[in-house]
């Protein structure tokens, strides 16, 4: 008798889990229904930079500061002869930056108040809309530093100058991708993508081609010739 009970009773309570479930079921796409769904897209594409800068310092050194000068206007018209042999011909001199550094007391290991050399370091830059001329002349240094001139800091930085436009154009697509993946997921609840209620733009990501890095702040890669543009757009849709 008992056991006829407890069976009893067991299935009274599968029933009610059962109508629970089913009432949950209906409640829960009924509100989704009126809710809205957020979605994250996403768009890519690879752009080739098309100018270039190559920034790189002279230094030089002398007991003082006139004769530590005097070096550094011998050397510049042979840097700016051999940039523009190589096709170069956009170079800014900048202002140039000196100190003097003091003379070393090995016995006391403390710096002493007698000067002992003028250090001046002449920043240069060349620019081209060539960039793998500035590729070049950047592995090519070399030259310069074989002809006793002391190259130092040498850097290349490379741009592409359609990136605003990109930049609309790609976030048109994520929000494009943003809505395809929103249609997917409604799916399998039998709705579908309304309007949009909200849109919020995310950082762009500008990296090197193979690379798989994020920041939340963005980066801004200009190292590579080559540049993988990504956009991200966070969207709210309306389900209906």
């Amino acid at each position: 008798m008992l056991d006829k009970l407890e069976r009893f009773q067991i299935t009274i309570l599968a029933v009610i889990i059962a109508l629970g479930a089913i009432l949950s079921a209906k409640i829960v796409t009924s509100g989704l229904a009126h809710d809205g769904i957020s979605v994250t897209g996403s768009a890519y594409e690879i752009v080739k930079s098309d100018s270039g800068k190559l920034t790189f310092n002279i230094a030089t050194q002398a007991k003082t500061k006139a004769a530590a000068y005097q070096i550094l206007k011998q050397q510049l018209p042979i840097v700016e002869k051999y940039l523009n042999e190589k096709g170069i011909k956009d170079i800014t001199i900048k202002n140039y930056n000196g100190y003097y550094s003091y003379k070393y007391n090995q016995t006391t290991g403390n710096y002493t108040n007698e000067i002992d050399n003028y250090k001046l370091s002449q920043p240069i830059e060349a620019s081209s809309k060539d960039v793998n001329l500035i590729k070049e002349v950047a592995i090519d240094m070399q030259n310069l530093i074989d002809k006793g001139i002391d190259i130092s800091e040498a850097g290349t930085d490379y741009f592409y100058s359609g990136l605003a436009d990109l930049k609309v154009k790609l976030l048109k697509e994520a929000t494009l991708d943003a809505k395809k993946r929103a249609s997917a997921m409604l799916k399998a609840n039998n709705n579908s993508v309304g309007k949009i209620q909200s849109v919020k733009m995310g950082v762009f990501q500008i990296t090197d081609v193979d690379s798989t890095s994020v920041s939340d702040m963005g980066i801004n890669d200009t190292s590579t010739i080559d540049k993988k543009v990504t956009a991200v757009a966070n969207v709210v849709f309306k389900i209906k």
